[in-house]
Parts: C-alpha cells; sequence; structure tokens
C-alpha cells in the first residue's frame, strides 16, 4: 500500500504515511515492503488491528506510531544507512541483536545505529504501542561536522554508533519522548504544527543536536573536548545570522556556516557568554519578537495565532516559558498595552 498523498498545505513541508488494517495479508504485505517480515501466532490472530501512521519531515527525519494489536513477532534487514529510536508508549517489547536482548517499555527506549544493527528480531506484547523516529545518516553526518568542525568526508569513520538504551524517565530522553507525542498529536488533529516551517525544523535540530550532545556515542569525547577559543566578532556573527533567519527553519549547521566556528566550540562560549546554546538563544530571540508585538499592538489575529507564525506550537509550554521569561502570561502583556 503506497503512502497517502499529503495535504495541499502540508505538501512543501511533510509527506505522510498511513496504513491501518485487521487483516493479516494485507499487514504483512505493507510491512515487508518496509523490510519488515511481520508473524503473529493463529491464536493472535482476532486481535490484530494494525496501525502505522507518521511523517517525513523536509530534512528526511521520519516520526510514526506503530500499533499491531496482537502480541506479534518482526524481523528487520534494513537496507538503508537510517537511526531508529523505538519509544514504547504502551506495554513492552524485546530486541534481539547479534545474540543480545534489549528490553523497551515506557521508561527505556531503544536506539538502534546502523553500523551494528543488522538483521533484528523484535517481540512485541499484546497491546503494545510504540513511537518510532528515524533519523538519517546524512543529517547525523552534517550535523556531527558542524559540532566538531570537521569536514564532511571526514566524519564518520568510523561510523557514529550510540549507546542502545535511551531512559525515557528524566532528561533528554523524556524530552524528546514527549516532544515527539506532541507532533504526531498535532499532526493527527491537522494542528498547526505540521504546516509550520519553523516548528519542524526546531524539532529536527532539537532531536540531532539533544543525541549527539547528551546522548553517549564514539565521538562524545571529541564533541565534549578542549574548544578553541572564540572572539566576540565570531559571536557576533553568529547573533547576526540568527537576528536576520527569525523566520526561517534554521539548524545548527546553518549558524556554524555563518560563523564560521565549530559547533561545539559555537555552542559552549555561547553558554557560557549567553548562558544558552545557540539553538536556544534562536528560539529566545523568536521568543523576543512575540513579546514586542504585543507590546506595541502589531499583533494580527489572536495570541495563538502570533506564537504559531513564530514557531511556537504548543501553547501551554509556550505561555510558561513566556512568563518565565518577561514576568507575565502574553495576555498580560497585551492587556497592559491597550
Amino acid at each position: 500500500m503506497a503512502p497517502t498523498e499529503p495535504d495541499p498545505a502540508q505538501a512543501s513541508l511533510l509527506r505522510r504515511l498511513t496504513f491501518k488494517s485487521r487483516n493479516l495479508d494485507e499487514a504483512v504485505d505493507f510491512l515487508y515492503g518496509k523490510d519488515l517480515v511481520f508473524e503473529v501466532a493463529r491464536q493472535e490472530k482476532s486481535a490484530l488491528n494494525t496501525l502505522v501512521s507518521g511523517m517525513y519531515l523536509p530534512d528526511g527525519l521520519y516520526v510514526g506510531l506503530t500499533e499491531y494489536g496482537a502480541r506479534a513477532t518482526v524481523e528487520a534487514t534494513p537496507r538503508r544507512l537510517d537511526y531508529w529510536l523505538l519509544v514504547p508508549t504502551r506495554a513492552r517489547m524485546e530486541t534481539a541483536v547479534h545474540k543480545r536482548q534489549y528490553v523497551s517499555d515506557p521508561r527505556r527506549a531503544f536506539l538502534f545505529s546502523y553500523p551494528s544493527m543488522g538483521p533484528h528480531r523484535i517481540e512485541v506484547e499484546q497491546g503494545a504501542a510504540r513511537i518510532m523516529v528515524v533519523l538519517t545518516d546524512a543529517s547525523l553526518r552534517r550535523q556531527l561536522a558542524a559540532m566538531l568542525g570537521a569536514p564532511l568526508d571526514t566524519v564518520f569513520n568510523p561510523p557514529l554508533e550510540f549507546a542502545p538504551v535511551v531512559d525515557l524517565t528524566k532528561g533528554y530522553g523524556r524530552a524528546i519522548a514527549r516532544l515527539a507525542q506532541t507532533l504526531l498529536a498535532d499532526f493527527e488533529r491537522g494542528g498547526a504544527m505540521a504546516r509550520n516551517a519553523i516548528a519542524l525544523g526546531s524539532f529536527e535540530q532539537f532531536i540531532i543536536n539533544e543525541l549527539l550532545l547528551s546522548h553517549w556515542h564514539n565521538y562524545s569525547e571529541a564533541i565534549h573536548g578542549h574548544a578553541s577559543e572564540v572572539g566576540p566578532r565570531d559571536l557576533r556573527r553568529a547573533i547576526d545570522y540568527m537576528e536576520a533567519n527569525l523566520r526561517s527553519a534554521v539548524r545548527l549547521t546553518d549558524i556554524v556556516e555563518a560563523s564560521g566556528v565549530p559547533g561545539r566550540t559555537l555552542t559552549k562560549h555561547f553558554e557560557t557568554f549567553r548562558g544558552l546554546s545557540p539553538m536556544q538563544y534562536l528560539r529566545r530571540a523568536r521568543l523576543e519578537q512575540v513579546n514586542e508585538a504585543l507590546r506595541t499592538g502589531e499583533k494580527r489575529g489572536t495570541i495563538s495565532d502570533l506564537a504559531m507564525s513564530w514557531g511556537f506550537t504548543h501553547m501551554g509550554r509556550f505561555s510558561a516559558e513566556y512568563r518565565r521569561h518577561f514576568g507575565e502570561t502574553p495576555s498580560e502583556t497585551l492587556k497592559r498595552k491597550r
């Protein structure tokens, strides 16, 4: 079954993938097209209710939800150089890779790195559901090269390899899982995030940067090693570039290119002198634009419309972040102006 056609309003941003069936043969055929061999025991067939729903973001990243209903076995032999983050939201899975067993559940995700992945087998409990985040080799390579300040053709030798288990109960693991759930929920209800290039770009950058900066991998020491000095002009170039492109989807690689400074060095010096990473600084600058529009009366439409135009699609999180920074809610700023 081919992916459904995207809504015209989203055609330039997303490509959708939707499949739903209680028929075993249909499910087997569909998943075989994704390099997956799907098996369900005879006594489990009545519980089968396969659902695959997701989206491909502009930079190649995929985010989707998968459920089988029944207890099932999936054997995978990936042909692409992708990295898979499997985030269970209900029940548990057992993954066998090279004679090693990994258990994942709503507290622990499993992260496949293509160099060591190879053929693997996943046992899925009845009623289980999981979010799947797929990162491309190319996007990780670009970001890693930018962080190290190295030519693109010299990174990934050896290939990037992550630790396989991600803790979902705290820190970056919990943040990634929650953000992925937010994006999928917005996608299912036809919300604004799926049509917002700034928001989608921020989502991709957050996932990639958090994994490269916070989760262990074989380049972690290189990223967090000694950073060279950065002069005021270097920081100024980075800031000027971000300020000039607040309305665009900006990646860390773009900022690195504009500043001429390796990403690891730029990040350390931003945190030292600004108290924020470059991407956090970018988000804060967009928040300042929302505040400016509310204070000067330049707002068009509702506060939600204004926030979304600057890439803030989760209104609860936006309001809390706005209040922490400005000491009042967006509506209080607007009321004070009036």
